[in-house]
């Protein structure tokens, strides 16, 4: 026969779980609209910078010298940029990203270095001794662009100067509540997008191609980078959400299989005191 007394204590184990987890989930589905909200915004900002970058760049090849950001050089050195959330409980999301960054760098013939932000990529890089350049943790649910700057200004000055010759992205891009897709994206040297014939268009710039798209690089590797990290914000706090309402919904189908295994125990127990009672009094008599 079951003990009562234990059943008894795991549902009141079980039940303070549930109220955590569910506690979580209405935190979650808060943050979750408002990080969805900035990710989502910033998709037009980078297309149509993208798309000035594209007619900028097409001016500079005729003649010029590409920008630093913009050269291709033989592949010696690669850097990733990973994106991680600084705490679990977000479902696969976090194995996900690992394996992803795993993969990549498995397949590389070229030395591979880290900028790790979040605690969980990093503490991941760290267990694959894996170079970590830089790491940045505690960037909070809602960073703003002045606390991204310093990882792009990493990304810029590192390769402007010749440290690494590949920049990538590693995070999870957000696609629904219920979808966020690891993705790894090309961040230097930055690769124009194509114009289609009808979009193109002689644009006039002052003070010149050549000062304007020099800015224009910097600020998109920024923004870049700022939009991926609202991108794993949204996508971290979407996961964690359904997490925790699935681990609510599991508890309280653990609380009902164990009131009803409570129920049961505490009826044999009713029925085998009910016999012995039964059974004294025949003795006496």
């Amino acid at each position: 026969m079951a003990d009562i007394r234990v059943i008894r204590r795991r549902i009141r184990g079980v039940r303070s779980t549930s109220k955590i987890t569910r506690a979580m989930e209405m935190i979650a589905a808060s943050k979750m609209r408002r990080a969805q909200e900035r990710g989502l915004a910033g998709r037009p900002y980078a297309d149509k910078i993208q798309q000035v970058i594209a007619n900028l760049a097409a001016l500079t090849e005729a003649g010029r010298e590409p920008h630093p950001l913009l050269q291709r050089r033989p592949i010696n050195k690669i850097a990733l940029v990973h994106i991680t959330p600084d705490r679990g409980l977000c479902g696969g999301l976090v194995g996900n990203l690992n394996r992803t960054i795993a993969s990549y760098i498995l397949e590389q013939k070229a030395p591979v270095s880290v900028i790790a932000v979040g605690r969980k990529g990093l503490e991941f890089i760290r267990r694959c001794d894996t170079e970590v350049l830089a790491e940045f943790t505690h960037l909070g649910d809602r960073p703003s662009l002045v606390d991204t700057l310093p990882i792009s200004r990493i990304v810029i000055e590192d390769y402007s100067r010749g440290a690494f010759d590949l920049v990538y992205l590693v995070y999870a891009r957000f696609v629904s509540t219920m979808v966020q897709n690891p993705c790894v994206q090309q961040l230097l040297p930055v690769e124009p997008a194509s114009i289609p014939a009808a979009q193109n268009v002689d644009y006039i710039y002052e003070p010149g191609p050549d000062a304007v798209l020099g800015n224009l690089l910097t600020r998109f590797v920024e923004m870049e980078v700022y939009h991926a990290i609202l991108e794993s914000i949204a996508s971290e706090q979407s996961a964690r959400m359904v997490a925790m309402k699935n681990a609510t919904d599991n508890a309280g189908e653990l609380i009902d299989d164990l009131t009803l295994l409570y129920n049961k125990a505490r009826q044999e127990a009713i029925t085998t005191e009910r016999l012995d009672i039964a059974g004294g009094v025949e003795a006496l008599t």
